[in-house]
């Protein structure tokens, strides 16, 4: 069984819901997804956060998480907008990437957020700016199917 598989199996046991928070869990070999969904039907789901952790790539090197956002940034070209790198925190040894570009209208500027972190983890959220607020997480948008193909694009990527 792929981690892909998992996932399927235990988005199905959710049953429907709308504004409420259900944290889905699958597991295979070292990769770890925890993903916090805020709505899900038999089309789609919403997420607020999507979280896949590799033991594998804890400890690596900055070069090595380099590597892994470029390798992500190319997989994810069905999301809303393209991600690319935006900043790279030799310190933190994080990688951060963004929508490149972000989507603008009047009510401000939505985009995604993708952090590959030293400590194996791959997070990827989306977040909303109103002018003249702060940002603010908000509920990511995506059909089952590309919610699996998250899964096994982030699966991918974090064992290659």
């Amino acid at each position: 069984m792929s981690l892909k598989q998992a996932a399927r199996t235990a988005l199905d046991a959710v049953p429907s819901f709308q504004n409420q928070l259900h944290l889905l869990t699958a597991r295979h070999d070292d990769l770890q997804l925890e993903c916090e969904l805020s709505g899900l039907d038999a089309l789609g789901c919403a997420f607020d956060r999507f979280e896949l952790t590799a033991d594998r790539v804890a400890g690596v090197g900055l070069d090595r998480l380099k590597q892994l956002g470029q390798d992500l940034s190319a997989r994810l070209t069905y999301l809303l907008e393209r991600i690319s790198p935006v900043e790279i925190d030799a310190q933190g040894c994080t990688v951060q990437l963004r929508s490149n570009p972000p989507q603008k209208d009047d009510d401000g500027t939505r985009y995604y957020e993708l952090l590959v972190t030293r400590t194996g983890k791959f997070e990827l959220a989306r977040y909303a700016k109103a002018v003249g607020n702060p940002r603010q997480r908000v509920a990511a948008h995506v059909t089952r199917e590309v919610w699996l193909r998250l899964v096994d694009d982030f699966a991918a990527v974090a064992t290659s």
